[in-house]
């Protein structure tokens, strides 16, 4: 075989894996359950591929990047067979030491975004992961990350972790986040948190009870005011019809007094002495020399008769 002959098959050889390779290379296929985005001299194209048999420009002009369409998990606070590792450890805003397991959903929505935005789109998402966790844990108390603020907590990891992946821009989409557990590093701080947990709960019961018997107590003098309040307006009003009675009373004396002086005034002087020598007996003098006894002056026991019959005898003699 000559050398012309040499060159001639090698030629053909070589065309023919040319072909080969143009014609393995011009097709593909993806899958339900894939995604592909085709790169031209390394640069992606817009849109992402959609299942079935493709065509594109032969090897290196164009070739395919595929992945996958399931939604992954990121386990923060295991390991990667799944098995329970170091709790993550991180401080509440009242500085207590707390551990924490968190597992975030994520899929990529992005290809381009995913295989030329960073050299690991995983490991920014644990670190994103990591720094959101830490940062709503560090700002939350340790009794809302134990108990009832858990779900709040999830919540806000949640949103923030969110809006830090889209600023990223790596072509991941989170799916869901959940915290799973929250725990105290040890059993003896475990301990000693529940000791403080129950004085914090005979605390709380031993200040409503406070509470209860101050409202009582206070119920108990609003009526005592009321009552007082009561009694306090009765007496002004007897007090004040007393006045007005003795108002009444007053000027229907001045009417008298201004009708018949003279006469008013003995009255008056007479009715005081009684009141004021209710025992005495009082005799008063006339001009002549005569005596007449005026008081006492009961209606029942009056003394005034015999007193004017014995004047009047005297006179006669």
């Amino acid at each position: 075989m000559s050398l012309k002959q040499i060159y001639k098959w090698a030629g053909l050889v070589a065309a023919a894996v040319v072909l080969l390779v143009v014609f393995m290379t011009t097709w593909y296929t993806v899958d339900e359950s894939e995604q592909a985005v085709v790169l031209t001299f390394g640069e992606a194209e817009d849109g992402i591929t959609e299942p079935g048999l493709h065509f594109k420009m032969p090897w290196p002009v164009q070739e395919v990047e595929k992945m996958s369409k399931e939604t992954f998990s990121l386990d923060f606070g295991f390991d990667e067979e799944g098995e329970e590792a170091d709790k993550v450890t991180m401080i509440t805003g009242d500085d207590m030491i707390v551990q924490a397991d968190l597992v975030v959903q994520w899929k990529i929505t992005d290809p381009a975004g995913y295989l030329f935005a960073s050299e690991n789109p995983e490991q920014v998402l644990f670190n994103a992961t990591s720094s959101t966790l830490r940062g709503v844990i560090g700002s939350s108390e340790i009794d809302e990350a134990l108990t009832s603020g858990k779900a709040e907590i999830e919540n806000e990891v949640r949103e923030d972790l969110v809006s830090l992946i889209e600023g990223y821009e790596i072509g991941i989409s989170i799916i869901d986040v959940r915290l799973q557990e929250v725990d105290l590093p040890n059993e003896e701080v475990r301990s000693a948190f529940t000791k403080v947990t129950d004085a914090r709960e005979q605390k709380q019961s031993k200040v409503n009870e406070a509470e209860k018997y101050a409202n009582q107590m206070r119920e108990e003098a609003k009526g005592e005011k009321d009552a007082i309040i009561q009694r306090a307006e009765g007496d002004k009003v007897d007090r004040v019809r007393t006045a007005e009675g003795a108002v009444s009373k007053f000027d229907a004396l001045l009417d008298e007094y201004e009708g018949n002086e003279s006469v008013t005034r003995e009255r008056l002087v007479m009715e005081t002495l009684e009141e004021v020598l209710p025992e005495a007996d009082v005799y008063v003098m006339n001009d002549e020399g005569d005596t007449m006894k005026y008081l006492p002056l009961q209606q029942q026991n009056p003394p005034a008769a015999p007193a004017q019959e014995e004047s009047e005898e005297e006179e006669e003699s």
